[in-house]
C-alpha cells in the first residue's frame, strides 16, 4: 500500500465517522447538546477517543492526524453548506424546533418527542427569570438543544436606540 492509498484510507474513514456521528446525535436527541452534564461530557471524550483508530488506523504520525482533521474540516465546511443551501435536508438532518409552551400550557406531545420531563421544563423556564409555567407565553426547544423562553415580562420592555447603542428601558 502506498502513501496516497493510506491518507484516502484516513480521509473516507474520517468522512464514516463523522457522518455516524451526525446520525447518531440525531438519533439520540438535541436536548443532549445544550445540557451537558457530566456524564454526557464523559462520553464525549470516550466516543473521540474510541474512533480515533478507526479514523487513522496504524497511522499515529502527524501527518495522518493531520490528514484526519483537515478531512474534518472540510467536510463539516461542505456538511454546513448543504445544510443552508437546502434547508429541509437542514430539518431532517437538524430537526425542527418544537413549541413547548404556548400561553401558559404545557405542550405534552412535543416534550414527549423532545424526552423533556416537565421538572426539567421548569427548570428551564426557572433559569430565564420565571417563577410559574403560567407565566411564560412562548417556549421552545430550538434545534441546537436549547430552550427559548419569552415571558409576560417582556411586554413591559422597549429597545430603544441612543447614541449608536441599544438600551433597554422598562416603560411605564
Amino acid at each position: 500500500m502506498d502513501l496516497s492509498e493510506g491518507y484516502l484510507k484516513i480521509v473516507l474513514s474520517s468522512v464514516a465517522v463523522y457522518l455516524f456521528i451526525i446520525v447518531a446525535i440525531r438519533l439520540f436527541g438535541k436536548k443532549e447538546l445544550a445540557q451537558l452534564s457530566i456524564i454526557d461530557l464523559v462520553f464525549i471524550l470516550l466516543i473521540s477517543n474510541a474512533v480515533q483508530n478507526a479514523m487513522v488506523g496504524s497511522d499515529s504520525s502527524l501527518t495522518g492526524g493531520l490528514v484526519a482533521a483537515s478531512s474534518l474540516f472540510i467536510v463539516n465546511y461542505l456538511f454546513k453548506y448543504l445544510l443552508y443551501r437546502f434547508p429541509k435536508l437542514g430539518n431532517i438532518v437538524q430537526g425542527t424546533v418544537l413549541l413547548l409552551i404556548y400561553k401558559g400550557q404545557m405542550n405534552v406531545t412535543n416534550m414527549l418527542k423532545a424526552r423533556i420531563s416537565s421538572e426539567e421544563l421548569l427548570e428551564a423556564v426557572r433559569e430565564h427569570g420565571v417563577s410559574e409555567i403560567r407565566e411564560v407565553d412562548l417556549a421552545v426547544l430550538e434545534i441546537d438543544g436549547n430552550i427559548s423562553i419569552i415571558s409576560n415580562e417582556y411586554k413591559h420592555r422597549t429597545v430603544r436606540k441612543r447614541k449608536g447603542r441599544n438600551k433597554v428601558m422598562k416603560s411605564q
